[in-house]
């Protein structure tokens, strides 16, 4: 009786030790897999939100600025062609 009950703690001891080696390489290959994911995604050049939010707002401030400068010439020229413009 003493010697079944020595074998099942062996196999229990045998599987839990298993079972920590087998959780341990799991934890290893997941850092693995989410260092090179995070390398790869590294080099494909992805712009972070707060920095396309940035451009977005400079290219919407570019655009205006440009449509007013447009009004302010065809108000020049329409001046320039008009009877008795100083020019």
């Amino acid at each position: 009786m003493q010697s079944e009950n020595r074998l099942f703690d062996d196999l229990a001891k045998l599987l839990n030790g298993a079972a920590g080696t087998l959780a341990g390489m799991g934890r290893e290959a997941e850092a693995s897999m989410r260092a090179r994911t995070k390398e790869w995604l590294g080099g494909l050049d992805f712009v972070a939100r707060d920095e396309f939010e940035a451009v977005k707002a400079m290219a919407a401030a570019a655009r205006d600025e440009a449509e007013a400068l447009r009004a302010r010439l065809d108000a020049l020229e329409a001046a320039q062609r008009a009877p008795g413009g100083d020019a």
